[in-house]
């Protein structure tokens, strides 16, 4: 590693990067690119996923933990190592200590989902439940190696990190030569850092767009400020990239090298996750998969091709049940109405065989006779519906007024 004079921090370059990709032969997977029809579509060019979902643990962060722990020399290796994480970093640490033989501890919030502390038990990590908060885990990791000499691995904030996660870098330009912009999910900027290292050293012309959680963008007013600033209270359904403070090495890093960072809405990540999984058949988390929110977002921004980095898949079910759920409703797939009907015998089959026609499918009815607000001879009903998108939500809305219907926004 060689260091900036203007502030000791440590530079990551090429030759480092080379030699992470040399050190995880054989130990991380080369993943797959997968192209996107409907992307492509959108964008009017070709649009690749880099499918580091598929990867070892589940995401891209066994690249770099690997690097980290590999790079510790042997007393450092016999005291062990301890991180803090809710998920990805905990299972890569995990795995890539159980590699190296070396004893790990990993601190994860109480709330921690259980498939994933599952995960991280099962790679060989001895699992701490403490705080609420990362925040809070991570002040319990970094005391634990103060008070036992354990080595704490950070998730993003060191060259040895960013180096191996610099090879999902490598591998694009390998998989899809042509490539002319990649887009990457930012948290605490190890990702975006190391592949924008890899990347720009080699083929300086490829754009490279880094994507935020519009409740979790720490890295516009940081760069902004020129500095590494906190946000408060960060705030979306992408823990992975849920992070109040850039990384003071990757920050230096995205800065320089990395062309633009945008943020992306919580709906957008629904429609994401849900695109994902529909037509391209990948689970992805919705860190993972917010690089296609913003080609969702704005696909006309997007010079092709355009290689997406779907950078992991670790979603607890429950939550992949709400995400999806938010996702079709955000995509008109859901339609939930409020009218009012003349309370008689058969009106609310008269209003079910409306929706029959427009091919609209009843989800749940509620149907209410006794509101003070309705009149003698009135009714209201509430109807969740599943439809087939916005033209299809609209072609109710005119069915049912068409029919003589009083729908309440």
């Amino acid at each position: 590693m060689s260091y900036s004079t203007a502030d000791s921090l440590p530079t990551v370059t090429l030759d480092d990067v080379r030699g992470a990709q040399k050190m995880l032969a054989g130990v991380a997977r080369v993943t797959a690119m997968e192209g996107s029809r409907h992307l492509s579509g959108l964008v009017g060019a070709p649009v690749h996923f880099k499918c580091e979902n598929l990867q070892r643990t589940g995401s891209f962060k066994l690249r770099g933990a690997y690097v980290r722990i590999a790079g510790l020399l042997p007393e450092e290796r016999a005291a062990g190592v301890v991180a803090a994480s809710a998920g990805n970093h905990a299972q890569g640490v995990a795995l890539a200590s159980s590699l190296l033989g070396v004893r790990s501890t990993v601190f994860m919030p109480t709330g921690a989902p259980l498939p994933k502390v599952a995960a991280t038990r099962h790679y060989g990590a001895e699992v701490r439940l403490h705080g609420t908060v990362v925040d809070e885990t991570l002040a319990a990791a970094q005391e634990y190696a103060a008070e036992t000499g354990a080595v704490f691995i950070h998730p993003f904030d060191h060259p040895d990190i960013i180096a191996g996660q610099g090879t999902v870098g490598l591998e694009i330009l390998e998989q899809c030569p042509e490539v002319r912009t990649i887009v990457v999910g930012i948290g605490g900027g190890g990702l975006a850092a190391g592949i924008a290292i890899a990347v720009k050293s080699l083929r300086p012309d490829v754009r490279i767009v880094g994507v935020q959680a519009a409740g979790a963008a720490a890295y516009p007013p940081s760069l902004a400020a020129g500095r590494p600033v906190s946000i408060d209270n960060p705030a979306t359904m992408a823990d992975g990239i849920k992070v109040g403070r850039p990384g003071d090495v990757p920050f230096r890093i995205v800065g320089d090298l990395v062309d633009e960072v945008r943020t992306v809405s919580e709906d957008a990540l629904s429609s994401a996750l849900l695109l994902c999984l529909e037509r391209a058949k990948l689970v992805a988390e919705p860190a993972g998969a917010s690089p296609v929110a913003a080609l969702l977002s704005t696909p006309e921004e997007f010079e092709g091709p355009v290689v997406a980095v779907l950078s992991g898949g670790n979603v607890d079910p429950l939550l992949m049940q709400r995400i999806l759920r938010h996702g079709m409703a955000a995509g008109g797939r859901y339609l939930q109405v409020r009218l009012r009907l003349t309370d008689r015998p058969g009106a609310l089959a008269t209003l079910l065989g409306v929706l029959s026609v427009v091919d609209a499918n009843v989800l749940d009815v509620s149907h209410v006779r006794t509101d003070p607000r309705l009149g003698l001879t009135e009714a209201e009903v509430e109807l969740h519906l599943e439809t087939k998108g916005p033209e299809h939500c609209a072609e109710v809305g005119q069915a049912l007024r068409k029919a003589g219907y009083t729908v309440i926004d």
